[in-house]
């Protein structure tokens, strides 16, 4: 399938960092018709959503409404646009974020976004083993305790815990992946930096949009 009849993947342009390497990931794991775009229009259209992001919660919420993309992101969600968070990404997901105050999020998993405990080298930055609460077609192919890449201070703690997909240990088990309905997933490692685990998993988001297009 060519770029030009393959789905169309949208990377939610927010002026929060890392979108290349998150495309540039993509193209590695073999998945075409990925796009960087900061156009409402342009994200509408596509078949599926990526929202990256580094950086803080506060900002990130205050670019994503300014840009007009908060609403189309909570849109999309809601009609089964197939979604994939990344670190940040996945943060945005709570009902609210506390760093640097209270700021409200997504509300697409309820829950808060809280720093992580006392006790231990913040950020975490590192390869740690991933366990599989539940099965998803996200960690398709991918063995459970594989390693993935974190860079965070912050992590989601969603309020019904059926949605998390991947924990992980840090001075406190972690949501470290979560699921909500079919299609939206959201993960606080980076796969796009998690060398071929990690092109795997967006192998497998490709896939998954395919199937829903």
């Amino acid at each position: 399938m060519s770029p030009a009849t393959a789905p169309r993947i949208a990377i939610i342009d927010y002026r929060m960092g890392n979108l290349r390497s998150v495309q540039k990931g993509f193209e590695h794991a073999g998945v075409e018709g990925v796009t960087v775009t900061d156009s409402p229009a342009e994200a509408s259209a596509a078949d599926g959503i990526v929202l990256p992001g580094v950086g803080a919660f506060r900002d990130a919420a205050y670019n994503l409404r300014e840009s007009g993309l908060w609403e189309l992101v909570c849109e999309r969600v809601a009609a089964g646009t197939p979604f994939l968070g990344i670190c940040l990404g996945m943060q945005l997901l709570a009902d609210v974020g506390l760093e640097d105050g209270e700021w409200e999020g997504l509300g697409i998993v309820g829950g808060r976004c809280e720093r992580l405990p006392a006790g231990v080298k913040i950020p975490h930055i590192g390869w740690n083993t991933v366990s599989y609460p539940r099965t998803s077609p996200l960690f398709d192919g991918i063995d459970e305790q594989s390693t993935f890449y974190f860079v965070h201070s912050y992590h989601l703690m969603p309020s019904d815990p059926s949605v998390i997909i991947g924990s992980a240990e840090y001075g406190v088990t972690f949501a470290a992946a979560v699921q909500a309905g079919e299609a939206a997933f959201a993960v606080q490692f980076h796969p796009e930096k998690s060398s071929a685990t990690g092109l795997h998993l967006l192998g497998n988001f490709g896939r998954i949009v395919k199937e829903r297009a």
